[in-house]
């Protein structure tokens, strides 16, 4: 597929969607966003970072995108080694990293709802505090998102045990490169709805569509 670049056009509109403070367009400013734990392995400067802070800001970036025919790489923590966070063909840097709200720890359920670039240790803290666990820890745990997590389908050290990301997804908000949003799975165990797409997503590094909810069973802390 041929790309567009972005253009000034695109950039004003980016500004109007997200707000100037969150483009970013200076070298000096996208050079963390151009590579992963890799480091110098790899490297690709994205044409512009962009910064939302909820799902319809996504949602607006992707449409714009989808009609410019512009490439968009979504990005966590950017702490992976895979380079799933790595902008290959330029474009637009989806930089996930104000979307970081807890929006719900269910103690009844034992659920956990939040948007995709919350930090694991930060989840793993917040549910410590209700008497819960959230299993999956990996090394990068006070860095990594667990947006990222979803994309990669990360393990950790407590794998062997309690398994990986995978065992606690049990629902999902994405959006489609075309804007369209999507829900699968949610806080009910019998809630089937959509949840193959579940399984079609993790592990995809932001390849099919970008994470914007995320909800994830939690056990008792024994």
């Amino acid at each position: 597929m041929e790309y567009k670049k972005v253009d000034a056009r695109i950039i004003k509109k980016l500004k109007e969607i997200v707000g100037e403070r969150n483009v970013l367009i200076e070298d000096e400013e996208k050079e963390p966003y151009s590579h992963d734990e890799t480091l110098n392995l790899v490297r690709y400067m994205p044409e512009v970072v962009v910064k939302p802070k909820n799902s319809n800001q996504v949602k607006e970036i992707l449409t714009l995108a989808d009609k410019g025919r512009i490439p968009v790489t979504p990005r966590g923590g950017g702490t992976g080694l895979s380079g799933g966070a790595i902008p290959l063909h330029g474009g637009i840097l989806l930089s996930l990293e104000r979307m970081n709200k807890i929006l719900e720890i269910d103690t009844e359920n034992l659920m956990a709802v939040l948007e995709p670039g919350v930090i694991n240790g930060n989840l793993q803290r917040e549910a410590e505090k209700y008497g819960l666990f959230y299993p999956v820890n990996p090394a990068s745990l006070d860095s990594c998102t667990i947006g990222g997590n979803v994309a990669e389908s990360a393990g950790g050290a407590n794998a062997v045990k309690y398994g990986i990301t995978k065992n606690y997804v049990c629902g999902l908000e994405v959006i489609l490169p075309t804007g369209k949003i999507l829900r699968a799975g949610g806080k009910l165990l019998k809630n089937a709805t959509n949840h193959q797409l579940i399984h079609l997503l993790l592990g995809s590094e932001g390849t099919l569509a970008v994470i914007t909810e995320i909800t994830l069973s939690l056990i008792h802390i024994s």
